[in-house]
Formats: C-alpha cells, structure tokens, sequence
C-alpha cells in the first residue's frame, strides 16, 4: 500500500489517489464476489502467467490503469492477492495521512441534516487541524445528541453519555 501510495500522489500521476483506492475497491470487490476466481487466483498450484494474463483481461473490464495494474502483478507474485481488501483500506488511510484528512465515524439518534453535517465538519475540522472526512450512522441507543470517533479518541456529546456521566458522579459521591 505504501509503495503505491507513493506512485499514485505526485502530482501529474498517470492515476490519482482517488481512482487508485476506487480501482483497488472493485478488484477486492470482484475477488469477494467470486470464490472460483479467488481459488485460481491465490491457489499455488495455477501457474503465475495464467494468474497474470487472468489479472490483465480482468483489469481490462475494470477499467484499471496500468500502475494499479502492476501493483496487482506485484501482489499476485508475492501470493498477497487475499490480503488486498486490507490494503486497500491501508492505501486509504496512509493516502489521508498524507493529504491531511481526519476521518470521523459520527453516530447519532436521528438522522442529521446537511447543514448539521457541515457544521459538525467545520468543527472537527477546526478541533483535529485536519480536513474532517465524515462517516454518519444512526444509533437509536444514544437517545439524543452525537457520538464522534476519529482515530482512537471519541468525542461523546449524546444523552446517554451525559447520563452515565452523571451516574457515576451520583455514585462516587
């Protein structure tokens, strides 16, 4: 992931980083998808020519570009080729390191609307010095307000933290 994250960012790239992750995205998918082709493709026993004439026409249907194509053959010599859900995943977080994106896991009670998300953007934003890259769910549980988790720090502004909160105030004193 790293190697082709160095590829794929400077500018004038054949591929941006973005098609990288998307291209990696829908080969995983595929794999996924198909456990005849994951057998053929990760199995010792298929020569590695048919594995790579196999990788080409299907990059071909794909749409992908040559360089994510060679970190394909790349992966498939090195028999990593079950491992590339995990790498794309990998690909997208160092590719956020990289361009100064904070990726928020945001849940909340309700459903929030646009102009909710955006202020919650600008002030995670301002909070991390990082652009914010949001990711909403709802949680019935948390009976009102909002959970944030970036990275390994939660920002809990729900009801039901509040009330634990105060519970074990109650509690200790």
């Amino acid at each position: 992931a790293r190697a082709l994250a160095d590829v794929v960012t400077p500018p004038g790239s054949e591929v941006t980083a973005e098609q990288a992750v998307a291209q990696l995205g829908a080969f995983a998918a595929l794999l996924e998808s198909s456990s005849e082709l994951r057998h053929v493709l990760t199995s010792p026993t298929v020569p590695p020519a048919r594995k790579k004439a196999l990788l080409a026409r299907l990059g071909a249907r794909l749409g992908v570009a040559r360089t994510t194509q060679n970190f394909l053959y790349v992966v498939s010599d090195h028999r990593r080729l079950g491992l590339l859900g995990q790498m794309r995943e990998a690909l997208e977080k160092l590719l956020d390191e990289r361009m100064g994106v904070a990726r928020a896991a945001i849940a909340s009670a309700q459903p929030i609307e646009a102009v909710q998300q955006a202020a919650l953007a600008g002030k995670l934003s301002r909070l991390t010095g990082k652009q914010a890259r949001l990711e909403f769910a709802v949680d019935p549980a948390l009976l009102g307000g909002v959970v944030a988790r970036i990275g390994s720090t939660i920002y809990d502004g729900s009801v039901r933290g509040r009330l634990r909160a105060l519970g074990r105030r109650l509690a200790t004193e």
